[in-house]
């Protein structure tokens, strides 16, 4: 019979283990229609009300700030698969563009604080390269019978200055404050120099202008000062009131000696005092001082000019001499020499520096420049 072989196949497929095939037609019966009798059998949800059908097909609200309204009924599945970084961006995108997991509508203002740091799109914008660290001699313990700051000194027996090259004084002829690095052979810094002078009397007197150089070590405090005066140079050259001078004081505001220039007609002479100007050392310059292709170098002797003590030699830096004023000196001295002698040779550097190595103004012209 067709309606009984359903039935059984029926009661068959929905597993009515308990009940013959033959007892399950006969209770079904055949006015029972048996579609209407599983459905029945297999439990269904509930039915909803319209109005939380609509809350489950209407979408959250995508504006930000405002909770999204969810059904009872909604149960939240597993997190649906991240999506990849743009090509380029390694990380995410950055901060201010937005893709498709993200929110449709842009903020209104981005976060101000350090906590969340700009990036930039690679290729675009220059890597901020940081400067490399300035390697500074070790600072030495305090010495006995040593001004505070020259303890650098009593372990050198030689010094380059090297002053800093300007590019702008070169194009304008606006004469600036030199400075000057201060290192020893390993190229560790020592000291650094600064000139302290106002622009009126730097471009006024130019090489002649007084001025006052500040020596300060690794942190940053003046160990030493050099001072000179204005010397007039209208007078002759042999009146003790036309040549040069230079104070050095250390710690400042402590004279520890001067460097005094003698009038000579062929060479630069200088003479090296203590604080009461009783001559200790000379200094004898070469009968030229252009020193075009070659060094320049200035002997430090004893007073009767016998014994050699050391040397400044301003070294040939090639067109770089010729262009500019960016000197590179040496200084040469005995390691157990006196501290304070040895502050006194690198002095009178500074004065050898300004009275001979320095650009002269274009309107004028010196014997004693070049």
């Amino acid at each position: 019979m067709p309606d009984e072989k359903h039935h059984l196949g029926l009661c068959s497929k929905y597993r009515f283990p308990d009940l013959d095939p033959r007892d399950a037609a006969s209770l079904l019966g055949s006015r029972v229609d048996s579609l209407e009798f599983f459905k029945m059998s297999v439990p269904t949800a509930p039915e909803q009300p319209a109005d939380e059908v609509e809350n489950q097909i209407k979408p959250p609200d995508p504006r930000p700030g405002t909770p999204p309204e969810y059904s009872s009924h909604f149960i939240p599945g597993p997190p649906g698969p991240a999506l990849p970084p743009p090509v380029g961006y390694p990380g995410g995108l950055p901060v201010g563009y937005y893709g498709p997991q993200q929110p449709g509508t842009f903020p209104l203002y981005l976060p101000s604080s350090g906590t969340h740091p700009i990036q930039y799109q690679p290729g675009k914008y220059p890597v901020p390269q940081s400067s490399a660290p300035v390697a500074w001699m070790p600072v030495p313990t305090p010495m006995p019978n040593c001004p505070p700051g020259l303890e650098y000194l009593a372990q050198l027996d030689n010094i380059h200055v090297l002053q800093h090259f300007e590019p702008l004084e070169m194009i304008t002829h606006f004469e600036t404050n030199n400075r000057y690095d201060i290192k020893n052979n390993l190229g560790q810094m020592v000291y650094f120099v600064a000139e302290d002078t106002d622009d009126y009397t730097r471009n006024a007197y130019r090489t002649l202008r007084p001025f006052v150089l500040r020596v300060t070590d690794c942190l940053g405090q003046e160990i030493m000062t050099l001072q000179r005066p204005f010397r007039c140079t209208c007078c002759c050259f042999c009146c003790p009131s036309a040549r040069q001078e230079l104070e050095v004081q250390c710690p400042p505001g402590v004279t520890i000696g001067f460097v005094a220039e003698h009038w000579n007609l062929c060479r630069a002479v200088y003479s090296i005092q203590n604080e009461k100007k009783e001559d200790m050392m000379g200094v004898r310059g070469p009968c030229s001082t252009y020193g075009c292709g070659s060094d320049s170098v200035f002997e430090v002797k004893s007073l009767d000019g016998v014994s050699s003590i050391g040397s400044i030699t301003r070294k040939w830096n090639g067109m770089l001499s010729t262009m500019s004023d960016a000197d590179h000196f040496e200084i040469h001295f005995p390691l157990d020499l006196d501290v304070k002698m040895k502050a006194m040779i690198f002095g009178a550097c500074f004065l050898i520096d300004f009275m001979y190595f320095e650009s002269s103004p274009p309107q004028r012209s010196s014997p004693h420049h070049d």
